[in-house]
Order: structure tokens, then sequence, then C-alpha cells
């Protein structure tokens, strides 16, 4: 396989994961994002940090957005790949905010895992 055809094949994957994350927060689905993060992965925002445990109970609690009639808005902005390192940038509509979320990720043991997750809320 030559490095362009692996670069478009991470390329689908991560894309595709993103997507899960995407439909994980809009219908509320907990077992699916935390699927898609590393077990260590730390959620920050300017003066909030969250372990995944808190983030997803916190998730899990909250209305979720498709039963609430909230649209679809969500959007892929930017996906970098460098090697076995990535970093996504998605535009989250989501319970009347607007966050943008900056997701990276990496390929250990030929899987891809979002392992950071930092946001804002526009």
């Amino acid at each position: 396989m030559t490095a362009e055809n692996k670069t478009k094949d991470d390329f689908q994957i991560i894309t595709e994961m993103v997507q899960a994350y995407f439909n994980g927060l809009h219908y509320g689905d907990t077992e699916k994002l935390r699927a898609l993060f590393h077990e260590d992965t730390v959620l920050k925002a300017p003066g909030i940090r969250r372990s995944m445990d808190e983030w997803l109970t916190r998730v899990a609690s909250r209305p979720i957005p498709s039963k609430e009639g909230h649209p679809y808005g969500y959007k892929t902005l930017s996906i970098d790949i460098v090697g076995d390192q990535a970093m996504v940038k998605a535009l989250c509509p989501l319970l009347g905010h607007k966050f943008v979320d900056f997701l990276g990720l990496l390929k250990e043991n030929d899987q891809w895992l979002f392992v950071s997750k930092m946001y804002a809320d526009l």
C-alpha cells in the first residue's frame, strides 16, 4: 500500500468516526461515544476539565437533541492527518449552543481513537 492510499484509508476511517461522534451527540448515545475515545481522554475548555466518565454522565443526563427536535447541523470543518496523528475541527450546534470542537486522534495498535477534545462555545 502506498503512503497516499494509506492516507486516503485513514481519512475515510476518521471521517466515519467523526460522523459516529456527531450521531452519538445528536442521539445521546453514550456507548457509541465511549467506543470512539481512548479511556484516558480528558475534555477541556477554558476553565473546564472533565474525564470521559464525567462527560458521558453529563451527556446521559441532558436532553437528547434528536428528541427535542433540534436540527442535525453538525459539520466537519477540517481534518489534518500527519502519520499516525490527526486533528479534526468540527462545528457542533447542540442544545442552543454553537460549539467548535478540536478532536485529537492517535492511531495505536492499528486503531484510530480520539485522545483529546477541546471545545469552545461561540
